[in-house]
């Protein structure tokens, strides 16, 4: 193993910080529904439109967890807080830390071993070194990481089929958070929300809504044609 996939892999163990929530954190269970076997996801950001294209067969809990948290509202107004060129971008934070904080209340299990590689435009749910520590924290592979990531556990769930160039264009030059770079910190985030993240990095690009595509009406079946009336034929001269 190289020193760059050895940073890479460390990297990857603190995906997801799971804050401790200030004050109380809400009890209300969170019910979960199951997703169609693929759906799509369109992300609306201030970079432009990424669409998303789920598959429940890759990570079935993964998916539908996402499908939940879309469907609840909470990526919208989320930060892109943790873009690392040549590696990923992460989101998963709300900008209001009660939000945050009530969903991280209730991890989901992990799923079996990827059955897709960590390969360029993926889409995975971040986890900690811990087992079953998926909460809400999502990143795109903007760069081929199967080498470093796949042994370790990331599932992808989807894949960008749509404004990959977008995410690319994110604004990544404050990198990685506390301890590895002086990007957001993850702790700071939970308890300041959006808040602390205009004030301290306002070029941050946002996520301004996500939500599930619908998908296309099936097309009407084609009405039969009206027949057309004969005419009579003529009536033959009558003899002289």
């Amino acid at each position: 193993m190289t020193r760059r996939q050895a940073l890479l892999l460390a990297t990857a163990a603190v995906f997801a910080i799971v804050p401790t929530a200030c004050g109380t954190t809400p009890k209300a269970a969170v019910r979960h529904v199951t997703a169609p076997a693929e759906y799509k996801v369109l992300l609306q950001t201030t970079k432009g439109d990424v669409v998303i294209l789920v598959h429940r067969e890759w990570s079935p809990l993964g998916a539908d967890h996402f499908y939940t948290l879309i469907k609840s509202g909470y990526y919208n107004n989320n930060a892109f807080f943790r873009a690392m060129k040549n590696f990923v971008v992460q989101f998963g934070m709300n900008g209001d830390p009660k939000v945050t904080a009530r969903w991280n209340a209730h991890p989901i299990k992990d799923d079996p071993s990827p059955k897709v590689p960590n390969k360029t435009g993926s889409v995975v749910f971040a986890k900690t070194s811990a087992p079953d520590s998926r909460t809400t924290h999502i990143f795109i592979n903007i760069n081929d990481n199967s080498e470093t990531l796949d042994a370790t556990g990331f599932t992808p769930f989807g894949e960008v089929i749509q404004g990959l160039d977008n995410v690319m264009n994110l604004y990544m030059d404050y990198g990685d958070g506390p301890p590895s770079g002086a990007g957001p910190d993850q702790e700071a985030l939970s308890s300041g929300g959006n808040a602390y993240l205009k004030a301290q990095f306002p070029k941050l690009d946002y996520i301004v809504k996500a939500s599930i595509v619908a998908p296309a009406p099936a097309a009407a079946p084609a009405k039969p044609a009206v027949p057309t009336k004969t005419a009579a034929p003529a009536k033959p001269a009558s003899p002289k």
